[in-house]
């Protein structure tokens, strides 16, 4: 017998089998009554729904901020499409722009006008919008949108001018949820597939502005929103488009308006918003199961965010932009489940560094001028110094002991670290001009959490790590450091970790960022003086500069161990990898050299020693990845070197004490802060 008979015959004996037991069974329901599961009256098993507490994980930033943008998955769910919105300054506009869960901005187009507070849906290969206001009167165009080229036209009319809606698709009709003519509150549930009319199917129980809307399990799920008595609303309700049914399902736990929404799987959440006063954002997330209506606490965002956009992306969701605490923002986030964000082993780990190679500028980044900011802790100072022509530009006096230039988590601002002046002077990197004097208590550096949710002063001489608001650096929470001289640090791939070194009694702390607190503490050989970390690209190592060893010590970051040491040269200090992620730069500083380690194979491939001596501190590698710019500590000069032969290019005289000189612009989507650890 052949094989493919053999199979036929083994398929007509099962069907043999199931049918003798199906007949079993019948006869036997004779003596025993059906179970209600197994009559067509009773009620049929529920598939059970999952509720799953959401991460935000950082994705990038937007060129400019915008609040109230019509969102819409992309095709395919590769990222969001953004239609319009407001811009900063409370102006509508016109753009089209798509953002990838890798935060990778386009602009492909423009709408036919400006408009916010408009709704938009995916159907197909299109984003069709809907509505909207130009901040002069309401609309009522049906635009559909290619966001791969931009194109946009005209194409239906909603039946009412209308503003404030949202919307949600269900197989191949879009629904449009309540709204504002500019006289009369909406309670309507406009229905609408391409080639045909909107057309009004239901009625909600109250008009309604600015709810949060989505669908999933075949419904749409319709949360909170603006009420017509000032008020906003905590209702949830379920519109079945089978029956054109409104039903009430259940309450969120507070009033909340203004917020977005979107699903994953059979589970709508909801996610920021406000309550009813403007400049009352929230950053809760809320799960709600439209079939069964129950409603369940899900996460918080890294922010308390309103008017923002959100939409489904592979498994997570995207979060971009929205109004913050201190106006409109231009933050991306992924928002994952729980299960989904713990950290992949590191040899999943492509690179760390894989946003940060020649070129790849992000966001703000993308608007900073080519400039080099070093701060002079001797003579209380900043030098600027312009990267094509080696010349210093501008000069201008800070607090006292200013020991470093960090980039803020979002690209837009500098801080430089007064130490002994207990205070962060702001830099606008557009024009490189100093700006605010911000109190902060013995900030010798600074890094910011992954989600940018925190900034995190290393107070050195007060032996701790505070936790501040990333934006207003109110203080949050102080966490006492059980080692002496605390001053560098670097994150795991997958931010749940920090590295933190301390060079006074030669240890190393790790702390858990989510829980802030202390979680190991490593000693290091006697009289260790540990100095500046950097993480591996594959995430699997720690590299830490000791200056009194001479080299860099490698640890297994997640066992906290030593697991190898390369010695470099006298007075090992700085770190800074390549543009390419291939080399590790590390700067020698007592004797005038910078040590060239190969990441993947953990070995010393050259040395660049400097013509004359020096003393390379700090410092990190242009944009292009073309040139190494460090500090001179002791020898009042920043040098610029050609990092494809270590050639000295240029020693340009500075102040007095020059320390973490920061180059910027610098290629990434967010900064970790320190003079440039970007992701």
């Amino acid at each position: 017998m052949d094989r493919d008979t053999s199979r036929v015959v083994r398929r007509a004996v099962l069907w043999i089998v199931l049918l003798v037991l199906a007949a079993g069974c019948s006869g036997s329901s004779k003596s025993s009554p059906p179970t209600a599961a197994a009559t067509d009256a009773g009620p049929r098993p529920v598939k059970r729904v999952l509720f799953r507490q959401l991460v935000p994980a950082p994705a990038g930033t937007l060129g400019t901020p915008v609040q109230d943008p019509a969102t819409a998955r992309l095709p395919g769910g590769a990222g969001a499409a953004l239609l319009g919105g407001l811009t900063a300054a409370d102006t509508s506009r016109s753009d089209i722009v798509t953002v990838t869960r890798a935060g990778v901005e386009r602009h492909p187009g423009r709408l036919p006008v400006a408009l916010h507070d408009a709704a938009a849906v995916t159907l197909g290969s299109l984003v069709y919008l809907f509505g909207g206001g130009d901040g002069v009167e309401q609309l009522d165009g049906i635009v559909q949108v290619d966001p791969l080229t931009g194109a946009a036209e005209t194409i239906g009319r909603l039946p009412a001018r209308s503003s404030d809606q949202t919307g949600a698709a269900v197989g191949d009709t879009a629904y449009v949820v309540g709204g504002y003519t500019g006289a009369k509150w909406l309670d309507t549930i406009v229905a609408w597939k391409r080639g045909g009319r909107a057309r009004v199917v239901a009625h909600l129980p109250s008009p309604v502005r600015y709810a949060a809307v989505a669908a999933a399990g075949g419904r749409v799920v319709i949360a909170g929103g603006s009420l017509p008595n000032g008020t906003a609303s905590r209702e949830i309700y379920s519109f079945d488009p089978s029956s054109n049914a409104v039903r009430k399902i259940g309450v969120l736990p507070a009033a909340t308006t203004h917020a977005a929404a979107a699903a994953l799987g059979d589970v709508v959440y909801v996610v920021g918003g406000r309550g009813a006063v403007a400049g009352t954002p929230t950053s809760r997330i809320v799960a709600i199961d439209p079939v069964r209506g129950r409603v369940r606490p899900a996460g918080r965002l890294a922010e308390p965010l309103s008017d923002l956009g959100a939409a489904a992306v592979g498994g997570g969701i995207l979060v971009v932009g929205g109004h913050g605490s201190s106006g409109a923002v231009a933050t991306i986030y992924e928002l994952r489940p729980g299960n989904a964000a713990r950290r992949a082993p590191a040899a999943q780990v492509s690179s760390v560094y894989a946003a940060d190679r020649a070129g790849m500028l992000t966001g703000a980044a993308r608007f900073a001028k080519p400039l080099v900011y070093v701060p002079n802790s001797d003579s209380n100072t900043v030098d600027v110094i312009d990267q094509h022509t080696f010349r210093v530009v501008r000069h201008f006096g800070v607090g006292a002991l200013p020991q470093h230039v960090v980039p803020s988590w979002d690209l837009k601002t500098l801080y430089v670290t007064n130490d002994i002046g207990n205070s962060l002077t702001t830099i606008d990197p557009r024009n490189g001009k100093p700006g605010r004097t911000l109190a902060v208590e013995d900030p010798y550096n600074m890094y910011f959490t992954p989600d940018g949710r925190y900034a995190v002063v290393v107070a050195e001489r007060l032996a701790r790590l505070d936790f501040r608001d990333a934006h207003s650096f109110k203080l949050v929470h102080s966490l006492s450091m059980p080692c002496r001289g605390v001053d560098h640090m670097d994150y795991s791939a997958d931010g749940s970790y920090l590295i933190a070194s301390c060079e006074f009694s030669g240890q190393l702390v790790k702390v858990d960022v989510a829980q802030q607190r202390v979680a190991g503490t490593l000693t290091l050989r006697s009289g260790a003086a540990p100095q500046d970390v950097k993480l591996s690209p594959d995430g699997s190592v720690f590299y830490v500069a000791d200056m009194n060893a001479n080299g860099v010590w490698l640890v297994d970051g997640d066992r906290l161990r030593v697991i190898g040491f390369r010695a470099t040269g006298r007075g090992a200090h700085g770190l800074y990898p390549s543009r390419d992620g291939g080399t590790l730069y590390v700067t020698n500083r007592g004797e005038g050299s910078i040590t060239r380690i190969d990441f993947a194979t953990r070995r010393i491939v050259g040395k660049w020693r400097l013509p004359g001596g020096g003393s390379p501190d700090m410092g990190n590698v242009s944009a292009d990845g073309k040139v190494l710019w460090l500090s001179g500590r002791y020898s009042r000069e920043v040098y610029a070197i050609s990092t494809r032969d270590g050639r000295l290019l240029a020693r340009i005289p500075v102040g007095a004490g020059p320390h973490g000189l920061c180059v910027w612009p610098q290629p990434g989507r967010y900064s970790l802060g320190h003079t440039g650890i970007l992701r």
